[in-house]
């Protein structure tokens, strides 16, 4: 602490080294949401998987919905677009009125609840995404298909499920992930909060890599394969990556409920009426006296 007693008559002081308490208190404001953003990297690390290993399989399924037209793989995204945004409208329109009855907050649950659920959602998501790679080798070998890069006789919307629980994962966390940093963070310091937001994202697609990468190196045979093979998925162990990060993704819930448990709200002002009113009607009387 610095008062103006501590300088000598004419100095100024170096404004470089020296911070306002208000200041301080902002930047452990955004110090003490660290441990919750943190927790949101490995979401998008496990969301990343759609634009990865799941167009790989769709690649190699049978995407036709008449003889002559079949579905892009990279179309298979807007099954999770829609159950995105079909559950943002659920959620405002029937959850929170519903929520808000029995919790008595105007957001029906907190944001800190929301992005518990979209974890959690998110651990299905991957889980069932093993089953289904499961499903799909299985088809690959009754056929004899293992060994070859054609398309195996079982439809792609096998993978919807897992399309979908990603988008209302999405719509609960990641929501809640924002609300939670636009709400916690200091007025003069919600642009950095937003930045913290986006780079999360950006983190958790690193992360993916990364992990790609580990998995590359530690799973690799003796001949030369490993669980993400590059020119035959049939080959792989697909199942076994996604199963690797539906254990991660439980840990990190785990992780999380501590952090929220822990979890220091920010402080709310609130504005006393009564006093405003007094103090009002004083500065009318002594304008007029």
């Amino acid at each position: 602490m610095v008062e103006e007693d501590n300088f000598e008559q004419g100095q100024a002081p170096n404004l470089w080294r020296l911070n306002t308490v208000h200041r301080v208190e902002e930047l452990k404001s955004i110090i003490r949401m660290g441990p919750i953003w943190a927790a949101g990297i490995l979401l998008i690390t496990a969301y990343a998987q759609q634009n990865t290993f799941s167009l790989q399989q769709a690649k190699s399924m049978d995407r036709h919905l008449t003889k002559s037209f079949q579905i892009p793989a990279g179309s298979m995204s807007v099954f999770t677009m829609t159950s995105m945004l079909t559950t943002i409208a659920f959620y405002d329109r029937i959850l929170v009125p519903v929520a808000s009855k029995f919790t008595g907050l105007e957001r029906g649950i907190s944001f800190l609840h929301r992005m518990g659920i979209g974890f959690v959602i998110s651990i299905f998501a991957t889980l069932v995404a093993g089953f289904v790679e499961i499903k799909r080798k299985h088809v690959a070998s009754a056929h004899g298909l293992i060994n070859s890069h054609q398309p195996i006789p079982i439809p792609v919307f096998w993978l919807v499920p897992q399309y979908c629980l990603h988008g209302i994962a999405e719509a609960f966390m990641s929501i809640g992930h924002l609300e939670f940093f636009y709400d916690q963070a200091p007025e003069s310091m919600r642009s950095s909060a937003m930045a913290l937001f986006w780079t999360a994202i950006s983190v958790g697609n690193y992360a993916s890599t990364l992990l790609v990468t580990l998995v590359h190196k530690f799973s690799a045979g003796s001949d030369g394969s490993n669980w993400l093979p590059d020119n035959n998925l049939n080959k792989g162990k697909l199942e076994y990556f996604y199963w690797l990060i539906t254990l991660l993704q439980v840990a990190n819930l785990i992780y999380y409920l501590f952090c929220a448990k822990m979890y220091t709200f920010k402080p709310i002002q609130v504005h006393n009426k009564e006093i405003s009113d007094s103090k009002e009607s004083e500065v009318e009387l002594a304008n007029k006296v």
